[in-house]
């Protein structure tokens, strides 16, 4: 005899696409599914609620089938708590650990739902003195309270704007120069509209920023207080700090393009400048260092977090090569985020995508229609790709924002 449950959801499930992913997932999970009850927003504002009987064979089918219609926002009617089991050892979570996803997600405890903190994916849930909070696994302590299984758990996806009409050209393919000018313009007024929120814009920028011709239309966002933070990697400063320092990027000229003679070790000329200095921060204050975007944010006090990696050279000395650290200063730079700009750089734009709700809107800028696809495809419909040359999307975006 097949095992059933009762689940529920809410929310706009209709235009998100999400109450036909709940019924294929079903399928695709050998179950059966009845709706016992469905009522429709009547109106833009007003959510639909779906009430649902699910039948799977097995017991482990049913837990499989109940954890992937949690992450569509399906909670089972019965409002038991969520579970809890202490931790015994350091980093060691129980083994049926709940493992979160990017959406609002809420856990219920003492009869009242609360709300997760710092959520994120692929976290665990901790209840401390009637608050939850998202912890990876390496911050898992010994004593900590642990949500495991699935019961008293609610999970919110984000819900697709209603203005996502005037927005959805960029999830597509860009490729006429009217097509880019348009998604700059939308992309001014999502920076616009987040200031005016009092959130932050982040910018992840990989070293084709300095490669295309980026650095002056990025320096002047900088300058003109619309960045909050940069997050990058050592190739970025480095090839950033070589084109203020020496006039070069990999070796070849900004001015003509050309290959300067030996120019293939500027870019270690450029970091034993800044050894010389001792920090990035230092080679401005002593006048060595100029112009460009570490400048300017040294210069504007814009926080910048430079994470290294198994290639890089030199590193510079403010490159944070200790990846754990790394990520806690991304994670760190990300509170308080409204609009994250990912500006050629696949590793540290999806990095970053892990690290975000579904909530925080997210542009991916790459020249490469595979990377604006992986980070769109993160599971929010916040994520857009625009596939263009960086330089040139970040000179449209100066000149909209009339910035200089």
């Amino acid at each position: 005899m097949n095992l059933q449950e009762i689940v529920e959801a809410k929310g706009h499930l209709i235009d998100s696409h999400i109450m036909e992913q709940i019924f294929d997932t079903v399928v695709e999970y050998n179950g059966r599914f009845e709706v016992e009850q469905f009522r429709i927003g009547r109106t833009n504002g007003e959510p639909s609620y779906l009430r649902l009987k699910v039948e799977a064979p097995t017991s482990d089918e049913m837990q499989q089938l109940l954890s992937q219609l949690l992450g569509l926002g399906c909670s089972p009617l019965d409002l038991s708590d969520a579970e809890l089991r202490a931790v015994d050892r350091d980093f060691c979570a129980p083994e049926d650990f709940y493992s979160t996803t990017n959406h609002r997600t809420q856990v219920r405890s003492s009869q009242q739902w609360i709300d997760v903190q710092s959520q994120r994916m692929d976290a665990c849930i901790i209840l401390k003195d009637g608050m939850a909070f998202c912890r990876k696994l390496r911050e898992v302590r010994a004593g900590d309270e642990v949500v495991v299984g699935m019961r008293g758990i609610r999970v919110i996806p984000e819900a697709k704007e209603r203005d996502r009409l005037s927005f959805a050209f960029m999830s597509n393919g860009i490729s006429s120069e009217r097509q880019v000018e348009t998604a700059v313009r939308q992309t001014a007024a999502l920076m616009e509209q987040t200031r005016a929120a009092g959130q932050k814009i982040i910018v992840v920028a990989g070293p084709v920023v300095v490669h295309t011709g980026g650095v002056g239309p990025l320096s002047a966002l900088i300058r003109h207080c619309y960045v909050d933070a940069l997050l990058a990697g050592n190739a970025l400063a480095v090839h950033d700090i070589e084109s203020a320092l020496l006039g070069t990027s990999l070796g070849i000229r900004q001015s003509d393009g050309r290959q300067e003679e030996h120019g293939h070790r500027n870019h270690m000329r450029a970091i034993n400048a800044i050894y010389h200095c001792g920090s990035i921060p230092r080679a401005v204050e002593g006048g060595r260092l100029q112009t460009g975007i570490m400048y300017e944010c040294v210069k504007a006090k814009v926080p910048f977090v430079i994470a290294g990696s198994l290639r890089d050279d030199g590193p510079l000395p403010d490159t944070i090569t200790d990846m754990n650290k790394a990520q806690d200063a991304y994670a760190k730079q990300l509170q308080g985020a409204g609009l994250v700009l990912c500006l050629g750089s696949m590793l540290h734009s999806i990095a970053v995508g892990n690290m975000l709700p579904s909530w925080v809107k997210i542009v991916c800028v790459d020249i490469n229609p595979a990377v604006a696809t992986k980070v769109s495809d993160r599971g929010t419909g916040q994520a857009v790709g625009i596939v263009t040359d960086v330089g040139l999307f970040l000179d449209l975006l100066a000149r909209t924002l009339e910035v200089k």
